[in-house]
């Protein structure tokens, strides 16, 4: 459905609005069919990926064809109540993402310079 067809306006669009929503706060029994049916009814969704690891259980990726139709599955579904849990669902923001992966990356390096200073009976300043 285009944009146009829809009424909808891209200059409507939040700063940071994408076609990538992120849903947490999922029963951990959801599943993909489950997200699919759900959010499928605001548009055509190209994906949806289910976090499977401990830190990821109850969060989801929803990835649509038309940032339009994210955004108005976003609008009605946000505190949508989900088999016993009101889901969050947000805009992805990759550079948060990037930004954590940065701190994490920077302690690993700091851990290994105090390693190496310890090794070589380096001083620190």
């Amino acid at each position: 459905m285009s944009t146009f067809a829809r009424g909808g306006n891209v200059s409507n669009l939040p700063p940071g609005a994408n076609r990538i929503l992120f849903v947490k706060n999922l029963n951990y029994a959801i599943t993909g069919e489950d997200l699919y049916d759900l959010f499928g009814r605001y548009g055509s969704i190209r994906q949806v990926r289910l976090g499977n690891e401990t830190k990821t259980k109850g969060t989801a990726f929803v990835v649509f064809d038309d940032v339009m139709d994210a955004k108005s599955a976003l609008d009605h579904l946000n505190g949508f109540h989900l088999q016993e849990r009101y889901i969050v669902v947000l805009y992805h923001m990759p550079a948060r993402q990037d930004a954590a992966a940065q701190k994490a990356d920077i302690a690993r390096r700091e851990e290994e310079l105090a390693a190496l200073k310890k090794k070589h009976d380096i001083p620190d300043e």
